[in-house]
């Protein structure tokens, strides 16, 4: 940018190293990407639209630059520090990871910074981190799920804050949320196990307390189920943490029943892929002699032999639209209560008609 980039004084900062004073400023970025200071502030704060490209350019010469904005002073002036605070269950699991990548993405893109916690399923982990996350000054918040310490949705209204639960649809839900229905899932995910001609099926669901979401699972199993006049047999439901030697010990004692089920339907794709080990460790065929099912749509879950059977969801698509809907709250700008996302039934190699004795499908 030789010729239009003159720093005070006559002099010319080096590019990537900002003002004479060694510390680039937003004079310096308003020459590099060839804007005025006050379209820098505009992407910078988030206080009206720009255009794609200038933010595009405002963006690579604050890169370029190494700018960094004085967050207090900013935060002061705009009562923004135009950071969001995001909770998820755990960092031990990749679908969580793809939706975070996509919120930190898109936040990235509109000058917001992501400053990240794990609750590990804990109530009061959560609280801890809502509290710290509040201190610092952030924006907004995304939690997962809806379960959550009465104390934390106290503080974020103290606070007027905005929040944004994922992962999960309710209706009629009194808070904001994003995500889709759990239950309605897994009972299509039954049904079809049920089209197959399987009556003799087993669960391995995940943790409940305090898990909406691995509840309202079970909740769309078990429904499916009732609708057929079936139920889970004695000893064919449990819960295990999303491991996957939780997973296999869980599948050992299926297959060591007297009446082994004919299916296995899993909480998520890490207990699936338990079961299925557990299975082939032992010989007994997958599908011929055991279907088993996941939940998330796991990228791996689709590359094991055989590939596995589960509910894929949106988990990207909810990064960026958590993304925009927070920084709408943050704005001012209007945000819809609910939102509902699809899921899709991925059929693959983990599941077939029954081995035995099956009923026809109703």
């Amino acid at each position: 940018m030789a010729g239009h980039d003159r720093g005070p004084a006559g002099t010319t900062p080096e590019r990537g190293h900002g003002s004479a004073r060694g510390t680039p400023r937003i004079g310096d970025v308003a020459r590099e990407a060839r804007v005025s200071s006050a379209t820098v502030s505009r992407v910078l704060n988030g206080t009206s639209r720009v255009s794609p490209e200038l933010r595009e350019r405002v963006l690579a010469a604050v890169h370029d630059l190494g700018y960094v904005p004085h967050g207090p002073a900013r935060a002061l002036a705009m009562r923004r520090s135009h950071t969001i605070g995001a909770i998820i269950p755990t960092v031990d699991n990749a679908i969580f990871a793809t939706c975070v990548q996509a919120l930190q993405d898109r936040l990235f893109q509109h000058g917001y910074a992501l400053v990240l916690a794990s609750s590990d399923y804990s109530f009061e982990r959560e609280r801890r981190a809502a509290g710290a996350l509040l201190s610092h000054g952030i924006d907004a918040l995304m939690l997962v799920g809806s379960d959550h310490d009465p104390q934390v949705y106290a503080q974020l209204a103290r606070k007027r804050i905005p929040y944004l639960n994922v992962w999960i649809h309710h209706a009629h839900s009194e808070h904001p949320c994003l995500g889709f229905d759990n239950a309605a899932a897994a009972a299509a995910l039954t049904r079809y196990l049920l089209e197959l001609g399987h009556r003799e099926v087993a669960m391995i669901a995940g943790i409940t307390a305090g898990n909406d979401r691995a509840r309202e699972r079970v909740q769309g199993v078990r429904g499916a189920l009732a609708a057929r006049g079936l139920g889970f047999g004695p000893g064919r439901f449990c819960e295990a943490p999303y491991d996957i030697e939780a997973a296999r010990q869980a599948t050992a004692r299926l297959l060591d029943a007297a009446s082994p089920p004919t299916a296995i339907v899993c909480g998520n794709d890490v207990q699936a892929m338990g079961a299925l080990f557990e299975c082939q460790a032992r010989g007994v065929d997958v599908p011929a002699e055991m279907s088993v099912t996941g939940y998330d749509g796991l990228d791996l879950a689709g590359h094991v032999q055989p590939p596995i059977t589960t509910v894929e969801i949106p988990s990207a698509e909810m990064g960026r639209r958590a993304a925009d809907d927070l920084m709408a709250r943050v704005e001012q700008r209007e945000a819809p209560l609910r939102v509902e996302l699809g899921t899709r039934l991925l059929v693959r190699g983990t599941t077939g008609p029954p081995r035995r004795g099956a009923l026809a499908p109703a």
